[in-house]
């Protein structure tokens, strides 16, 4: 089984990650944010490296997805291949820092990509205001993100709404960041997991 966490940049994604796949003994699979050599570049000239950056992660996805496919484990995921297409490179493109023909040269793959994969079994959605997710960009201290603008996080939050709203390739779980610490209160924790159970129950 295949289970997706999705969510805008501070959105506490790869905390659930390792916590349900500790409670599930489920394997991780994460973002390789370290491992990036465009993201510190990226950050301090969006225009030059966007497109670099978002076929990085189109790539590393791709491959993540591929051998997630292959696996006999369960295996949740910190963010999805959907994300870069949905979300990133068009808030890059509409903002002037990403060309249209390195655009459209973007989405020509991704769609290439996409008709060759399966969709998660279950998709988690964090849904989360800027002023959570700021805050806790700034719990994390990732020197990179210093940089990111209240108005790109809100125009994320914006297309991640669009997103989820239209989103019909598998079962679709969206819990309110804002309400809850499922990082600190095993009540919040324990209630995110019934949901899940729910959701997976069904899926068999």
């Amino acid at each position: 089984m295949h289970i997706a966490v999705a969510g805008n940049i501070g959105a506490g994604k790869t905390t659930l990650t390792t916590l349900l796949a500790k409670h599930y003994n489920w394997e991780p699979n994460y973002e390789t944010v370290d491992d990036n050599p465009y993201l510190n570049d990226f950050y301090n000239d969006m225009q030059r490296w966007s497109f670099n950056l978002q076929i990085y992660f189109l790539n590393s996805r791709f491959n993540q997805i591929v051998d997630i496919r292959k696996s006999d484990n369960t295996i949740i995921q910190d963010r999805t291949i959907y994300e870069d297409a949905e979300i990133f490179a068009p808030n890059l493109h509409d903002m002037g820092l990403m060309s249209t023909r390195d655009f459209e040269n973007y989405k020509s793959l991704f769609r290439l990509m996409v008709g060759l994969i399966q969709p998660p079994d279950l998709l988690i959605y964090l849904r989360a205001t800027v002023p959570t997710l700021v805050s806790q960009i700034q719990l994390r201290g990732r020197e990179y993100e210093e940089s990111i603008r209240l108005d790109y996080l809100k125009m994320l939050n914006e297309r991640y709404e669009m997103w989820v709203s239209r989103y019909t390739d598998s079962k679709l779980l969206i819990v309110n960041v804002d309400d809850m610490n499922f990082q600190n209160n095993n009540e919040d924790l324990s209630k995110i997991i019934d949901r899940i159970d729910a959701q997976i129950h069904g899926l068999f």
